[in-house]
C-alpha cells in the first residue's frame, strides 16, 4: 500500500523519524551544501520559483531539496528510478511540506504517474536525473512547457539525450549540464560511482573480490572509478570499450582491454557503465562463464539484455535480496543484481554524502544562477556547461571544509599569464 494525498505519495509516513536520522547524517557530511543553505536562508534567491525535480530520493537529495526550499522555492519531487527511493527519506520530506511522489518498487505506470504529479505543479525550473522528466514534458505534457524557464541535468545519460534533442531542434528551453561540471563528474562519477558500485555488489552478494576477474564495460569517468576501486580490492580488471581513445587510456592505465565476447568466457563479475543499450547482449549471454555475476551502474536497466536472459532461462529465483539466480537452458547458472538497475542505488545507498555535497552544490547554485533573467536571456535552447565561477566557488568551499589551503598567483605571474611576447 502507498499513502497518497494531493500533496504527496509515499510508502509509509510513519517512517519519517527514521528518515530524519538519515538526513541528519547526510547534513553532517555535506558542509558545502550546508554553507549554501545558510546563504539561501538569508537571501531567499529562489522566492516564488517552482522547481520540479526527478532525482534519486536519497538522504543526500533530501539535503538539496531542503536547501532549495530554504532559498524560497516551492519543490515537487519524484524518484528517477523505480528502485532507488529510500522510503524513510521520502516520508521525512513529505512530513515537512515537500511535495514528494516516490516509493521503492513502483511499476512503470506508477513511475510516470509520479512524474505527472510533479509536472502538475507547473515548474519554472526542472532538475532531472536521466532525462525522463524532460522527455515526458516535451512529448506528453507539452502544455507545461510555457511555464519553464530552464533546467539542469544530473547525469551523463540525460545530458546525451538532451544534446540530441537540441541538435534536432526539439529542446524547448536551455539545460545546464550539471553532470559536466568538474566538481561533479570528476569526483561524483569517478569516486562516487567507483565506491558505491562496489558497495552495492558486496551488500548484495558478499563475495570476495580479491582474485576475481572483474569486467568493466565502459571507461568513462564512472568506468575509471569502478576499475580503480575493483583493482584496489585485489580484482583482476578487464575493460571493454567501443571508443579507441578510451580503450587506449585503459591499456595505458594498466588494465587488460578486450572485446566483451572474449571477456565473457573468463569474467567472474561484469558491470556495465556505458549509458548505452544491450552492452551485455544475446551473443555475450550465450557464452558467458558459468556462475558469473552481472550488474549495471548505468542509468537505465537496458544495458543488459534482460528480455533475452529471460528467454534463454528455464527459471530464476530471488536467492538473496537484489540477487536473481538464473538457471539457463544450457545448464549454466548466472546471477543478475538489482534487476539490472543501478546496483549502487538499488542494492546500496548510492554515492557517499561527501561527494554528493559537490554535485548538489552545483544544482543549488545553478538554480540560483538560472533565476537571474540576465543570465537566461543569453541562452538558446541548447545544453550548456555550468558557469566556471560556480565550479570554482564549490571547489574553494570544499577545500576550506577540508582545511586545505592553496597558493594564489603573484603579481608577476598574473602579468605573465596576460602576455604573449615573452619567450626564451
Amino acid at each position: 500500500m502507498v499513502e497518497k494525498t494531493k500533496n504527496y505519495a509515499v510508502k509509509d509516513l510513519k517512517l519519517a523519524e527514521k528518515g530524519e536520522y538519515l538526513i541528519h547524517w547526510a547534513e553532517d557530511h555535506m558542509p558545502v551544501l550546508m554553507r549554501i543553505r545558510k546563504e539561501f536562508k538569508q537571501k531567499k534567491p529562489l522566492q516564488n520559483t517552482v522547481i520540479g525535480c526527478c532525482l534519486h530520493v536519497t538522504k543526500e537529495t533530501a539535503v538539496l531539496i531542503r536547501t532549495l526550499k530554504d532559498g524560497g522555492a516551492k519543490i515537487a519531487l519524484c524518484g528517477s528510478n523505480p528502485l532507488s527511493t529510500n522510503d524513510a527519506v521520502a516520508a521525512a520530506l513529505a512530513k515537512t511540506d515537500i511535495h514528494v511522489y516516490a516509493w521503492r518498487g513502483l511499476s512503470n505506470k506508477e513511475y510516470y504517474w509520479c512524474i505527472n504529479q510533479v509536472l502538475d505543479h507547473k515548474p519554472n525550473i526542472t532538475m532531472d536525473d536521466g532525462g525522463d522528466l524532460v522527455t515526458h514534458l516535451h512529448t506528453t505534457r507539452k502544455e507545461n512547457l510555457k511555464h519553464v524557464i530552464a533546467g539542469t541535468e544530473e547525469t551523463t545519460t540525460g545530458v546525451n539525450r538532451q544534446k540530441i534533442m537540441a541538435e534536432k531542434k526539439k529542446l524547448k528551453y536551455p539545460i545546464i549540464a550539471v553532470n559536466d561540471a568538474m566538481t561533479k563528474h570528476f569526483f561524483d562519477n569517478r569516486y562516487g560511482t567507483g565506491q558505491s558500485t562496489i558497495d552495492g555488489i558486496l551488500r548484495a552478494t558478499s563475495v570476495l573480490l580479491a582474485g576475481k576477474t572483474f569486467v568493466v564495460s565502459g571507461y568513462g569517468w564512472c568506468g575509471k572509478g569502478l576499475a580503480m576501486r575493483a583493482r584496489g580490492m585485489g580484482a583482476n580488471v578487464i575493460i571493454t570499450e567501443i571508443d579507441p581513445v578510451k580503450a587506449l587510456e585503459a591499456a595505458m592505465d594498466g588494465f587488460r582491454v578486450m572485446p566483451i565476447k572474449q571477456a565473457a568466457k573468463i569474467g567472474d563479475i561484469f558491470v556495465t557503465v556505458t549509458g548505452n543499450k544491450h552492452v551485455i547482449d544475446a551473443d555475450t549471454l550465450d557464452i558467458i562463464k558459468d556462475g558469473a555475476i552481472i550488474a549495471n551502474s548505468g542509468h537505465f536497466d537496458n544495458e543488459i539484455n534482460i528480455p533475452y536472459l529471460n528467454k534463454i532461462s528455464k527459471h530464476w529465483i530471488e536467492i538473496r535480496p537484489n540477487v536473481r539466480e538464473y538457471h539457463l537452458k544450457n545448464g549454466k547458472t548466472i546471477y543478475l543484481l538489482a534487476e539490472g538497475r543501478l546496483v549502487n542505488l538499488s542494492a546500496a545507498e548510492g554515492h557517499p554524502s561527501e561527494v554528493m555535497d559537490m554535485s548538489f552544490a552545483n544544482q543549488a547554485l545553478t538554480a540560483e544562477w538560472l533565476i537571474n533573467k540576465k543570465n537566461v536571456e543569453k541562452l538558446d535552447n541548447k545544453v550548456y556547461p555550468v558557469p566556471y565561477e560556480i565550479d570554482k566557488k564549490i571547489a574553494m568551499y570544499k577545500l576550506k571544509s577540508m582545511n586545505i589551503k592553496i597558493d594564489t598567483p603573484t603579481k608577476t605571474q598574473k602579468k605573465y599569464m596576460k602576455k604573449w611576447k615573452e619567450g626564451t
